[in-house]
């Protein structure tokens, strides 16, 4: 049976904690093959890249500044995030980077003053990914319209970006795919007020269908409330054959598909 992809997770708080191991061989016994780690900041783009050299064809890696890491040096941080893909190990995304609202400060000129720097910085992270033709992995919260605009303004290939942890609702969906685009899905499509959210998956179609985790955050029934971690991607996938009305091994077998041809994985 095809092996799952967790298309999106954060390694560093299991590495923090000593637990990457014993994560790496859970979500293998969950059927969890392959993983790809995000970077959200130059502190971790090193450390992804060390764990998949450690990991051949098992885990990959992207690097990219995250919105909420975004702060008045983000242009130095930036400035680092070529190198990675003068490597051996390059990264097989740019991002996550985009936009965030919710996590501003509520002082409205330092907010304004941040959200600044949050799209100075997305914008030359996708003048850097039009520059390389690499993925783009976008962080949208609070700001979808604006996102889609940067994105549009940019020039980057609409077929090679994905807004990850898609939270907005058919029409924003039908937004990214009129242009191409692709949204990825959390365990937040197995929570009961995520109708909009599972709506939103249907009108991409299965056939366009990645999953995540986005660990350690997120977790999907039934284990919400707890950390979550790569492993627990399965459980995500087992909901969306039901909600498509299709047996794990094709869920599994599209949803693999996808994530190898958008990140270029080898099988």
């Amino acid at each position: 049976m095809t092996g799952l992809i967790d298309t999106h997770t954060h390694l560093e708080s299991f590495v923090q904690r000593g637990e990457l191991e014993n994560t790496l061989t859970r979500a293998a016994e969950a059927g969890v093959d392959t993983l790809v780690t995000i970077g959200t900041a130059s502190d971790d783009w090193g450390l992804y890249r060390d764990i998949a050299t450690a990991h051949p064809k098992r885990v990959y890696y992207s690097a990219g500044l995250h919105p909420c890491s975004v702060n008045e040096q983000w242009g130095s941080e930036v400035a680092q995030l070529a190198d990675f893909w003068s490597g051996s190990i390059q990264p097989v995304a740019l991002g996550e980077c985009g936009l965030d609202r919710f996590h501003l400060p509520k002082e409205a000129a330092m907010a304004e003053r941040i959200f600044g720097w949050q799209r100075a910085a997305f914008a030359t992270q996708l003048d850097l990914a039009k520059t390389l033709g690499c993925p783009v992995v976008v962080h949208s919260r609070g700001a979808f319209a604006e996102c889609v605009e940067m994105v549009d303004a940019s020039g980057v290939d609409w077929t090679k970006v994905v807004f990850h942890c898609f939270t907005e609702g058919p029409a924003e969906i039908s937004e990214l795919m009129q242009r191409g685009g692709w949204g990825s899905f959390t365990g937040v499509i197995t929570y009961k007020s995520a109708e909009n959210v599972r709506e939103a998956a249907k009108v991409q179609g299965l056939e366009r269908l990645m999953l995540e985790t986005d660990a350690p955050y997120l977790t999907p029934v039934p284990h919400r409330g707890k950390p979550n971690e790569p492993a627990y991607v399965r459980h995500t996938a087992e909901f969306c054959a039901d909600l498509f009305g299709v047996d794990y091994a094709q869920l599994a077998e599209v949803t693999t598909r996808n994530a190898r041809a958008f990140y270029g994985l080898s099988a």
